[in-house]
């Protein structure tokens, strides 16, 4: 078990509200664990008074929430900047109530909500962890560790996207009071880390924004390797492949042959346009890639029919269609900066097709619809022969023992230093010529 500790409650907050019947680290014979948190119903309307002077009237309260659902979803959607899809409140309602995270999986909400009197302020998807599925930031050597030196590593607190290694917005807050109210919700997070049994707390794949807002001294920052594609003000998909290197860009036309003489026609739904049936079909080539890789999807066809129904302009749907069936799929997301890939599956080896299904048209979307980015999801070197170049991704950390903190700091010093290595020579195979 971890140390009990006295929680040490932010400047601005008396106490914490967290659920009445709590799971995890508090129990409710064990609620002296966390010293200044107060098990309540969800009901519970008790008030945290600011305590930085008399004459200021502004009230606080936080609390930590078992659902998205119980937040308006216009008061969080409110706080997003660029109509970021996974951190809207429908994608994350989406998992919750098709049990794509929850107790089963290891994935429990733990959503951190600050009110200024009873107004949203600012919010942080929390989940609190017993294992690290699905979170693409691989820290399985410190649970060993922790293991070996006869610690506990899990519980431990993500904030993340579940299953989503996407950079991104990870704290939302009201755009005329964030530098106000980010910092106190980044201490009560603090606080709930350090009083209530947790080894540490993970920020996962934030955007420039909110790596900025959340790097404090304390902060050990993990640094990674993605591959993106970047709009240079292309007019076409030719436009795109002048700039490439005269053997890259022959491969990439044979590539597309291929497909085109293989008998396979692609089609493009917006979740408007895709029918429950076009979903079937997707899941079904989704669920056997993943079980025949994974193991257990992450997603099953609920969570798909009701983002679709939910935030239907921002999904795109690929399907592959070889002798009147559906052979193959890819599933992306869109917002009003950058295109993101997610999720692809196939019953069928069709050369080439991946590359078609999950790059290249992709490619002519960001072209078409002016966006500037591609993010067509993780690992891959095959993609630097495609037109991606290395982008660094981060992912920010606390950790309450000191000790191990400062000895995993030392690991990430060392980690990056592979990591520069590593970019710099993939550069090194970039499949761009030189720029005129």
């Amino acid at each position: 078990m971890h140390p009990r500790r006295k929680l040490k409650l932010p400047t601005h907050i008396d106490t914490i509200e967290y659920p009445g019947t709590p799971r995890g680290p508090l129990s409710t014979d064990d609620t002296e664990l966390c010293t200044g948190i107060r098990p309540t119903s969800v009901e519970s309307q008790a008030i945290m008074t600011e305590q930085t002077g008399k004459d200021d009237p502004t009230r606080f309260r936080i609390r930590i929430l078992e659902s998205i659902d119980e937040i308006p979803a216009r008061d969080w959607n409110a706080m997003l900047r660029d109509g970021y899809p996974f951190l809207r409140h429908d994608f994350l309602a989406a998992l919750e109530r098709n049990h794509c995270v929850g107790h089963r999986v290891g994935w429990i909400p733990r959503h951190l909500c600050l009110y200024d009197r009873d107004r949203l302020a600012a919010a942080m998807p929390l989940y609190e962890k017993h294992n690290s599925w699905g979170e693409f930031v691989f820290d399985h050597a410190w649970a060993d560790a922790y293991r070996r030196h006869g610690l506990e590593y899990y519980p431990k607190l993500v904030n993340a996207i579940p299953f989503t290694p996407v950079t991104g917005q990870r704290v939302l807050a009201c755009p005329q009071d964030d530098t106000r109210y980010i910092p106190i919700l980044l201490d009560s997070a603090r606080s709930v880390l350090d009083g209530c049994g947790y080894s540490s707390l993970h920020c996962l794949f934030p955007d420039r924004i909110d790596r900025t807002r959340l790097d404090l001294d304390d902060t050990l920052v993990r640094n990674d390797c993605h591959f993106q594609w970047h709009n240079r003000g292309y007019e076409s998909f030719e436009n795109f492949l002048g700039e490439l290197k005269s053997r890259k860009r022959k491969n990439i036309r044979q590539e597309r042959r291929k497909v085109a003489q293989s008998g396979v026609s692609i089609r493009w739904l917006s979740g408007r346009e895709a029918r429950e049936a076009d979903w079937r079909d997707f899941v079904d080539v989704y669920t056997r890639i993943y079980e025949r890789k994974y193991g257990m999807p992450a997603f099953n066809l609920g969570f798909f029919l009701d983002i679709a129904q939910a935030m239907p302009d921002q999904i795109l749907l690929a399907l592959a269609d070889c002798d009147k069936a559906v052979v193959a799929g890819a599933l992306l997301f869109r917002d009003e900066k950058a295109l993101y890939g997610r999720i692809w599956g196939s019953r069928l080896k069709v050369d080439c097709l991946h590359f078609e299904l999950c790059y290249y048209t992709g490619i002519e979307y960001c072209i078409r619809e002016d966006l500037s980015r591609f993010d067509p999801g993780v690992q891959g070197e095959h993609k630097i022969a495609r037109g991606f170049v290395p982008t660094q991704t981060h992912s920010l950390h606390w950790i309450a023992n000191q000790p191990f903190r400062h000895a995993i700091r030392q690991f990430l010093d060392h980690e990056e230093r592979g990591i520069r290595h590593y970019m710099d020579e993939i550069e090194r195979h970039s499949a761009y010529g030189a720029r005129s």
